[in-house]
């Protein structure tokens, strides 16, 4: 019997350095960006399991990606190929039974459960849904598949800027594209010291001592 749960697809590259967060890694160093991105990719995939959608692995490089023993092995995997982004996401949007399909990145840390499960909701009243990201950019986007994406989405959009959301709606004429939450992806040290700035402050405070 056919799957109709939504299909929720996180794009992973394996963790080795000089390969992985590049720019993260120019600022503190290939290897520990690399570890960042396999333990946060990790933890994000583990916070993701939920019996309401479908959690499926599209990995990089493809070969590589599919033997690898670094992501966990009951998950389906699947190659996203080459091309740039819009290439490889299109792909994956386009491909797969019918139904709601999500695309996300690993490196945002603040996904959890529900915003996956509110971008699914929007998803039941609109064409398209996008997660923006505080740079411009956008840490989601999902498809109801109702009718077939344009062929030319993802044409032009100009990535790692702040028009690529902008420019990703642009792409998408005549759909009716809902936001959810948006979050932040951790591309440079600046932003992995704002990150572990908030977890500090959301620790909870010892009582005072007696």
């Amino acid at each position: 019997m056919q799957d109709r749960r939504p299909r929720l697809i996180v794009m992973v590259k394996e963790p080795r350095p000089g390969r992985v967060k590049t720019r993260l890694g120019r600022a503190i160093g290939m290897v520990p960006a690399a570890w960042w991105f396999r333990h946060q990719t990790a933890s994000l995939i583990r916070g993701l399991r939920d019996p309401r959608w479908r959690l499926e692995l599209a990995v990089s490089p493809d070969r590589e990606g599919l033997d690898s023993r670094v992501w966990p092995g009951d998950l389906p995997r699947r190659p996203q190929g080459g091309g740039n982004l819009g290439a490889r996401m299109g792909r994956l949007l386009r491909q797969g039974p019918p139904g709601p399909v999500l695309v996300i990145g690993g490196d945002i840390p603040g996904i959890r459960r529900r915003h996956i499960a509110d971008a699914i909701r929007l998803l039941g009243t609109h064409d398209a849904v996008l997660g923006p990201a505080e740079d411009g950019g956008y840490w989601l986007i999902g498809l109801a598949r109702r009718r077939a994406p344009p062929p030319t989405m993802f044409h032009g959009v100009r990535w790692s800027s702040r028009h690529a959301m902008a420019d990703t709606i642009a792409t998408l004429p005549g759909h009716r594209i809902a936001q959810a939450t948006m979050l932040a992806d951790v591309d440079t040290a600046a932003d992995l010291t704002r990150l572990r700035r908030l977890a500090r402050l959301r620790e909870p405070k010892s009582p005072p001592s007696q």
